[in-house]
């Protein structure tokens, strides 16, 4: 598998947790990281609108002085990342025990040395949770993703969860479709593919 430059960010997950694993991408053999460096990693926080563009700048001009920790904020968020990609991959049914017995593990280890304060703020005209961690700037930054997760655990979601129909598309969405019918990640993209390959057999 090959590296290609990152696209811009997609969220169309329904859920937090399912953007974030979605960062992770491939298409065609082609590997897609959206968060490839810690700048990256700030820039998404900030388009999902957990941090404001005041602690994006804090959070990078302390990245220049202390580049291990910003280094290990990263590591930690693509850790977390791939523990709940396998647990939308194989954490489904009967056989998937052991895959959501890892992914409950590592948001314990995760959620267990969170050290900070919850809060609510308001952006435009609705709010949103955010996490201010005490001491350590890059500490707590994958919170919110996490307790996304959580709330999705606890509150039984899975079966509304789907992969992308087209199976060049690795990307996952909340079904929140009254009928429970959503087959695509985003029309625009690939459901437009799959309706124009469809006309395209008709027409042959």
């Amino acid at each position: 598998m090959t590296d290609a430059p990152a696209p811009a960010f997609v969220f169309i997950g329904g859920r937090l947790w399912l953007d974030f694993v979605n960062t992770d991408d491939a298409r065609l053999g082609i590997r897609l990281d959206t968060i490839d460096a810690f700048d990256k990693y700030v820039e998404w926080l900030e388009a999902a609108e957990l941090i404001d563009a005041a602690r994006a700048s804090a959070l990078r001009r302390r990245a220049l002085d202390q580049p291990s920790g910003a280094t290990a904020a990263l590591v930690e968020a693509r850790r977390i990342r791939a523990a709940l990609r396998a647990l939308l991959e194989r954490g489904r049914g009967a056989t998937g025990q052991t895959a959501r017995d890892a992914a409950v593990a590592e948001i314990n280890r995760v959620l267990g040395r969170a050290v900070g304060t919850r809060r609510v703020d308001a952006i435009d005209d609705r709010y949103v949770r955010t996490f201010v961690p005490v001491g350590d700037v890059f500490g707590g930054l994958v919170i919110p993703i996490v307790e996304s997760a959580v709330d999705s655990l606890v509150r039984g979601e899975f079966d509304r969860i789907r992969t992308c129909a087209d199976r060049r598309c690795p990307r996952h969405f909340a079904d929140d479709t009254k009928s429970h019918t959503r087959r695509w990640c985003d029309m625009r993209t690939c459901g437009n593919r799959a309706k124009a390959q469809r006309r395209r057999r008709r027409q042959a």
